[in-house]
Order: structure tokens, then C-alpha cells, then sequence
């Protein structure tokens, strides 16, 4: 390690880093490292490769099941342990052994199928294909291939099949990528449960139902989840085993593919949830034990394994894994036309302990010590390389939860090069506030910490709740604020209920201080704008299979008698008053104030002002708070506007005259009126 410090390069621009953080200064030596191990492996591929990097990330052009022009089509696998590797499939009527590969060097394999005598593709459209391989003790495996394009699963059936998907016509994209937006509103989204009713939805429907709901909303990009295959639905996507292949069970890829380019038709770029953290472990079809051993793909040792997680890690020094994940994600944007990425378990990628057990107090040594998984690092930074030089428009962005510095900075300051990161401490500070005190007792400042609280110079996107707190066993922030009554209680019809007023004041609330004060990006799970009443939970043993809650009901927000479609309405305001403020793209706010006995937290952001009056009971009339621009004001959006569910206690026409005397930091004040749970945001119209 001494003598790779001693042969480091420094990264190009991290003199803009380390003004950025002089706290890293100490580290240099070891970004420096790191820097040095990106550049090495990069030039490796260069030089190594013919057509360099470019060509090195189209492995599937290469490597899969290829139709040619002449009706042939040419395989091509990587299975380094393997003695003998067999293709049989419907096209052959499952004859074993009749079509051999031929083995190369460097562990490849080859084969061509010849065409028919008609001149036709030797396998047709759809035709399921297996692979065979023999392993070192002669064992034939059935295997699917790692660059499957297409898979399915029979009704009822257990196992997934490889069909060959060659159709006649492929879709025409009709629209480009949308422009790169400099901050994002997702909306995160399960394809599978985007419909009321109580099975698997399609691309279709999602196509058809859900993008313009998106787009109303004020959201400008969608996250989509459980995209790249998976065998088991309950794993929620995060099981994957075939890394080509967009889930069969929503649709086949061209389906996919009208889905996207209906998203870019509305200006909406979409992102998909990427997993290259880990791998099913399933082996008739997925990736594990591909060549009848641990290896391959995956560290063939304890390192190769998740026990967590009950999955397999990938092996980020061997040059095929690195081709394989790549190209992985190439294809997804160059096949789909996907606009970038969400990376799942970024935190347990960069350290060899996941993030197990792991305080991360803060401490600078905790990221740049033994506990660090170069690798991994390495490869954030030739992905984010990669990605960012070759097209302009991706974003990516990064599951991250301990905090890592310049894990959101370019690549030549010495950082991972990522985009943004998810503030993943949000989430969890509302969830225990809800969970072990009354809102009484919240302190304004421990709130506004959490909030602001982040990287200087690293974008984050705040977000209330996790998809994870939908699950079953957990409670989204609607049911912790208003749990059974919302069954008897959010119709227009049922009588008052002071846990319905309580907790949709506050839904909205902590939606809009986490929105505007929580980071440069925002997100919600799907349903969470309306305050969906009901936990997600997949189809398992333990409830008879049932895709009763593997649903959204929008069912319930499309009725004009219920609540939801108050909260729903809020959303979207939220939304689209930011895009007309822009303050998820202005600097981070000023706080003026967070009076704890007042409950009231004033901060000043995008040229806004926001007033939060967190007091149960409280309503403050002439209300003192401090401005930064003198001038008149107006009330721009309010919590309490009956068009929310709220009790309409202001009147919006009212103006605000600020007086030239300092208040709270700011050289300008003025008085307002802020009832009891209510949120107000102020702009200044002269």
C-alpha cells in the first residue's frame, strides 16, 4: 500500500476538492491512491481492448445470442470453468448435445447456429433456449445465459425460461431524451403494483395510467423499481437474476420501451433502480455458480457472499465482471432509452463490512481506512466516468448512507463522480419522532439538523419516507399519523376526527419541510402523495399468495368523497410551486428561527419564505419573523387551504408590509397570522 502512495497520481482538479473540504487534506494521499488505481484500470481497458472503452461496454453486442443477416445466429458466452458448453432449446426439440461451443481463449465460449434451408433464423422469434454446461466433474447444469434478453416464467412454474427474443418488429423510439433537469422531483415507482386492483400490472397500464397522474402531479422524472429481472416478485426487485432482462411478468421489452418514450413524450426522464451491489443466488437462472463453481462472476470466498442479504457479491477486479456490469449499464440506455440510475446498495459496496454494524460518526479515518473496498470504489468512478463522458443527459444517483465525501464530485477532484445522493437519515429521524414521542414534544432544532445537515457541494435528495417503510411490518408516515381511523374517517361524509385533522396537517407538513428544506432533489413513493392507507406486502407463503395489498389504490383517490384526493392535491401543488421557485436548485436555506417553545421554524429559501407552526394546539395571530427583503408579501401556498383538507383559516388576498428593523439574522421583519399545524410559504409581490 506504501509503495502504491509512493506511485500515486493526484487527481487533476483536486485543489477544487480540497477548497471545497479542507478536512481532506489529511487524505490526500489516499484519493490520490484511489485516483491512481481508476486511472491504471482505465488505461488498461484502452489499451487493452480494440476500440478502448467504447467497445468495452458493448459486450452485448458481443457476448448473448446475436440473429444475423444471413438467418444465423452467433453465441457467445464467458464460462471460464466450464469443460463443455451445449445450446439446446425448442429450435433443436431439445436434442442435448447436438450443438457444441467452441471454446477460446480467456474462458470464452462461441457458437453458430446455421439458418434453415429456407433462409429463415435458425431459432425463432420467442423459442425458449437453454444452455448447457459441464462442469471440471463432468455435471451437466442447465443455465440461462447472463446476457438473456428476455426470460419468463410459466404459470405456476418455479424456474424461468430464455426465450429468444428476435420479433420482426422492434419499437421506434419517437422522442429524444428530455433536457437534463439541474434538480429533480421522482416519483418512485413499482410497475407491478400501479394498479388498483389486486394482481400484476403491466408496462401497458403503466403506459396508459400512471404517466400522466405523474406528470399532473409536478414530478419530473420517474424511478422505476424491479425493472431488470427477477425471479422472486417479494424481493421487490432487489433479487436479480437476469441483469439484461426487463421483467417479463410487466410486459415484453417493447412494451418497455413505448413506456419510456411515452415518459420522454411528456418531458419526463425516467431512471431505473440499478443493482450491481449484489446477485440472486439462484443458479438454474441466474448468475451464481454459472460455470458449476463460486466463482466466475462472484469472489469464490467468504467475500463473494452476503449473509445479510442471502445473496452473491460480485467480483469488481475480474476484467469479464467489469465488461458484464458496464455494458449492463449501456444496454439499459442504448436498448430502452433509460436517462440514468439509481444505484441500490451503494453503502454496501464500499466497505468490506456493508455498512454492518458500522456507526460512521463522521469521522474522516472511518472512509479512508483499511474498511474501505477499493474496488468497489474504483468502479463507481469508471461507471460515473463512463457514463458521464459518453451521455451528457444521465444522472446517477447513489444509496448512500454513511456519508462518504466526494462520493457526489467529479471524478478528476478524486471523488466517485456520482450526482446526487439519497439523504437517507430523513426518513429515519420522521420515522422515530413518530414512533417514540407526540409531536409536543419534537424539537424544532434536533428537526431542522437533520434537514440541513448535509455535504457541502454535494447535491442530496430529500425524501419523508422509504419505499421500504410501505412494506409490511412497517408503517408509511399516513398510517403512524392516522393508522385505523383513515378506515372510518377520510370520507367528506364521516364525522370530525382529530386524528384525521391531525394527521393530514402533519402529512403535509413534514412532506413540505423535508421538500424544501432536505436537500438540491426530492422524492416520493408511489401512493405516499395521497397518504395510501394500506401497507405493500408481495404475494408469499404467509398470506396465501394473495396480491390483495401488492397494489395502489387510486381507486380511493379518484373518489371525490374521500380525503386523499385533498392530500393528493397538496402534492402537486408542492411540486409545482417549486418548479416555478426553483428552490430545490437554490443554495441551502437560511434558518431564522426554531423556537422550541413556539414550536416555529422561519427559513428563507429560493427568494421564499417559509413559516411551520409544529404547536398541537397554538395558533400565533401578529406572529413577529424575520425577512431579508423588505417589500409586501403575499401568502403563495397553505397547508391549511380547504382545497387541502385544511380548516381555511387565512385569507389570501391579505398583503404583508415588512418593517425596516432586523429580526432573527435578517434586516427586515414583518407579522403574520400562523394557526396551530400549519405551514405557510410567503413571496414577495413588490
Amino acid at each position: 500500500m506504501a509503495s502504491d502512495a509512493e506511485n500515486s497520481m493526484e487527481p487533476p482538479k483536486l485543489k477544487e476538492l480540497l477548497e471545497l473540504d479542507g478536512y481532506l487534506e489529511s487524505f490526500k494521499p489516499e484519493i490520490s491512491r484511489r485516483y491512481t488505481c481508476f486511472s491504471k484500470l482505465l488505461n488498461s481497458i484502452e489499451s487493452s481492448e480494440t476500440g478502448g472503452l467504447d467497445a468495452f461496454t458493448q459486450g452485448y453486442k458481443e457476448f448473448g445470442m446475436h440473429a444475423r443477416p444471413d438467418g444465423s445466429v452467433y453465441c457467445k458466452e464467458w464460462c471460464p470453468n466450464a469443460h463443455q458448453l451445449f445450446l439446446w432449446g425448442e429450435f433443436n426439440n431439445w436434442t442435448r448435445e447436438q450443438y457444441p461451443f467452441t471454446k477460446l481463449d480467456h474462458g470464452k465460449w462461441e457458437l453458430t447456429i446455421p439458418a434453415n434451408a429456407d433462409g429463415s433464423c435458425g431459432i425463432a422469434h420467442n423459442s425458449i433456449v437453454k444452455l448447457i454446461v459441464v462442469d471440471k466433474e463432468g455435471k451437466h447444469l442447465d443455465r440461462l445465459s447472463p446476457w438473456a434478453t428476455y426470460v419468463t416464467c410459466e404459470e405456476k412454474a418455479v424456474i424461468y425460461d430464455q426465450r429468444f427474443w428476435n420479433p420482426p418488429q422492434r419499437y421506434s423510439f419517437k422522442h429524444q431524451h428530455p433536457q437534463k433537469p439541474d434538480r429533480l422531483r421522482i416519483y418512485e415507482a413499482h410497475v407491478g403494483i400501479s394498479s388498483w386492483e389486486g394482481k400484476v400490472a403491466t408496462y401497458k397500464h403503466f403506459t396508459h395510467d400512471m404517466l400522466d397522474r405523474i406528470q399532473n402531479l409536478g414530478y419530473n422524472a420517474i424511478q422505476l423499481m424491479a425493472v431488470m429481472e427477477h425471479a422472486y416478485y417479494g424481493s421487490f426487485g432487489y433479487q436479480v437474476t437476469s441483469f439484461y432482462a426487463a421483467s417479463s411478468r410487466f410486459g415484453n421489452p417493447e412494451e418497455l420501451k413505448e413506456l419510456i418514450d411515452a415518459a420522454h413524450q411528456r418531458g419526463l426522464v425516467v431512471l431505473l433502480d440499478i443493482v450491481h451491489s449484489h446477485a440472486s443466488k439462484n443458479t438454474v437462472d441466474g448468475l451464481n455458480q454459472f460455470d458449476g463453481t463460486n466463482g466466475g462472476f462472484f469472489h469464490d470466498n467468504r467475500r463473494g457472499f452476503h449473509d445479510l442479504w442471502d445473496s452473491r457479491l460480485f467480483n469488481y477486479t475480474e476484467w469479464e465482471v467489469i465488461r458484464f456490469l458496464l455494458s449492463n449499464l449501456r444496454w439499459w440506455i442504448d436498448e430502452y432509452r433509460f436517462d440514468g440510475f439509481r444505484f441500490d446498495g451503494t453503502t454496501s459496496m464500499l466497505y468490506h463490512s456493508h455498512g454492518l454494524g458500522d456507526g460512521f460518526s463522521g469521522d474522516y479515518s472511518e472512509y479512508f481506512g483499511l474498511n474501505t473496498d477499493t474496488d468497489s470504489v474504483v468502479y463507481f468512478m469508471l461507471a460515473n466516468h463512463f457514463l458521464h463522458k459518453k451521455y451528457p443527459f444521465v444522472i446517477t444517483v447513489a444509496e448512500e448512507v454513511s456519508g462518504m465525501p466526494a462520493l457526489c464530485r467529479p471524478v478528476e477532484e478524486g471523488g466517485q463522480g456520482f450526482d446526487y445522493r439519497l439523504a437517507m437519515a430523513i426518513p429515519d429521524k420522521w420515522i422515530k419522532l413518530l414512533k417514540e414521542s407526540s409531536d409536543d414534544d419534537w424539537n424544532m432544532g434536533d428537526i431542522v439538523w437533520t434537514l440541513i445537515n448535509r455535504r457541502h457541494g454535494e447535491k442530496h435528495i430529500a425524501y419523508a419516507e422509504s419505499h421500504d417503510q410501505a412494506l409490511v411490518g412497517d408503517k408509511t408516515l399516513a398510517f403512524w399519523l392516522m393508522d385505523k381511523d383513515m378506515y372510518t374517517h377520510m370520507s367528506k361524509m364521516s364525522g370530525p376526527s382529530i386524528v384525521i385533522d391531525r394527521g393530514m396537517a402533519l402529512h403535509k407538513m413534514i412532506r413540505l419541510i423535508t421538500h424544501a428544506l432536505g436537500g438540491e432533489g426530492y422524492l416520493n413513493f408511489i401512493g405516499n402523495e395521497f397518504g395510501h392507507p394500506e401497507w405493500l406486502d408481495f404475494p408469499r407463503v404467509g398470506n396465501n399468495e394473495s396480491y390483495h395489498y401488492a397494489r395502489r389504490q387510486f381507486n380511493l383517490l379518484d373518489d371525490d368523497l374521500l380525503n386523499y384526493r385533498l392530500l393528493n392535491n397538496f402534492d402537486r401543488d408542492m411540486n409545482t410551486t417549486e418548479s416555478k421557485f426553483n428552490w430545490l436548485g437554490s443554495p441551502q436555506a437560511f434558518v431564522s428561527r426554531k423556537n422550541e417553545g413556539d414550536k416555529v421554524v422561519v427559513f428563507e429559501r429560493g427568494g421564499l419564505v417559509f413559516v411551520f407552526n409544529f404547536h398541537p394546539s397554538q395558533s400565533y395571530s401578529n406572529y413577529k419573523i424575520g425577512v431579508q427583503a423588505g417589500g409586501i408579501y403575499s401568502i403563495l401556498l397553505d397547508t391549511d387551504d380547504s382545497e387541502y383538507g385544511g380548516q381555511g383559516r387565512l385569507d389570501h388576498k391579505t398583503e404583508f408590509h415588512t418593517f425596516p428593523e432586523g429580526w432573527d439574522s435578517r434586516l427586515n421583519h414583518m407579522f403574520v397570522y400562523i394557526p396551530s399545524r400549519v405551514a405557510l410559504i410567503f413571496t414577495k409581490i413588490r
